[in-house]
């Protein structure tokens, strides 16, 4: 029988040559297998041994890595389990409960978004072509909801400008595909300025976004672009490129869109997935509804 890293290898190849799963997904994959290898030193795991990981696991990661980890484990010993490597996986008969705390999504006040972009623009002139890049970036995360990985992605092939929109074609996670079309004026003409100033990179490296060596972009630089102009604005509110994704459809669903159209937008498979931007405006509304409504300017007293 194989060890358990040679099994690893082969399940990974399968994930990247057969199911054509994605980078981010391989990646994640990788490290968690290669965290349980080394947990069992190699050896292969009985229920004793995972009960042992799953303390470990939970001592060491927030829950929700906890779930994501192990379900990386399980995926893992069922293939071998159809496959025959193993005549029974030992995740079988065991009952594993991880309570996860809720956490309502993020997002950013609209100032700030304002002052993000405000910043952005201040300080682009026509020799500043990496600020051109950054512009396109922040208007991009604020205007689709992409996820930092689609964004990254983005190549010449579905990128497609018109004169007066801009149509994305995105693969998103499991490679759905979906399409945003954008009609505002002002980011139809970044991309188009954009596109104009660096369409040598763009055909030479094949993605939209490129940095300084002519190279894709990586998700570590979209964050770096939006700490810059956070730090410009000198607000201390904590700010990632994802929050833009959670600003983008909580915005959408305060505005009255049907949440059906905000869950394709966004590239759900399940409405379930999107219904959590509604306890985040009911919460908003709660507040909205103290601060305005006019009973709470009266006062009386018993």
């Amino acid at each position: 029988m194989q060890t358990l890293s040679q099994s690893i290898v082969q399940y990974l190849e399968m994930c990247h040559y057969e199911r054509n799963l994605s980078a981010d997904t391989l990646k994640a994959y990788r490290i968690d297998l290669r965290q349980f290898s080394e947990f069992t030193k190699g050896e292969w795991a009985d229920r004793d041994m995972l009960n042992r990981y799953i303390k470990h696991l939970n001592v060491c990661f927030s829950p929700r890595s906890v779930k994501r980890k192990l379900a990386s484990v399980r995926a893992f010993y069922h293939e071998l389990e159809y496959n025959g490597i193993l005549e029974e996986s030992p995740f079988h008969k065991l009952h594993i409960r991880i309570q996860s705390p809720k956490q309502l999504p993020r997002t950013i006040p609209g100032h700030l978004v304002h002052d993000l972009l405000q910043c952005a623009y201040d300080a682009y002139v026509p020799n500043k072509r990496e600020v051109l890049r950054d512009i396109l970036v922040l208007e991009l995360l604020f205007s689709t909801g992409l996820r930092v990985s689609e964004l990254c992605s983005l190549s010449a092939e579905n990128f497609m400008i018109g004169e007066s929109e801009l149509r994305l074609l995105v693969n998103g996670k499991g490679r759905k595909e979906r399409m945003i079309q954008i009609t505002t004026s002002e980011l139809v003409q970044v991309a188009q300025a954009y596109c104009s100033e660096f369409a040598e990179e763009i055909q030479a490296c094949g993605t939209i976004l490129v940095n300084r060596l002519g190279r894709g972009i990586s998700t570590q630089s979209v964050r770096r672009i939006v700490q810059k102009y956070l730090e410009r604005t000198g607000s201390t509110y904590h700010v990632t490129p994802h929050m833009f994704r959670h600003t983008f459809a909580t915005s959408l669903l305060e505005a009255g869109m049907d949440i059906r159209y905000i869950q394709s937008l966004l590239g759900h498979s399940s409405i379930s997935t999107t219904q959590i931007y509604t306890h985040v405006t009911a919460y908003q509304q709660t507040a909205l509804l103290a601060e305005k409504h006019p009973r709470g300017k009266m006062t009386f007293s018993l």
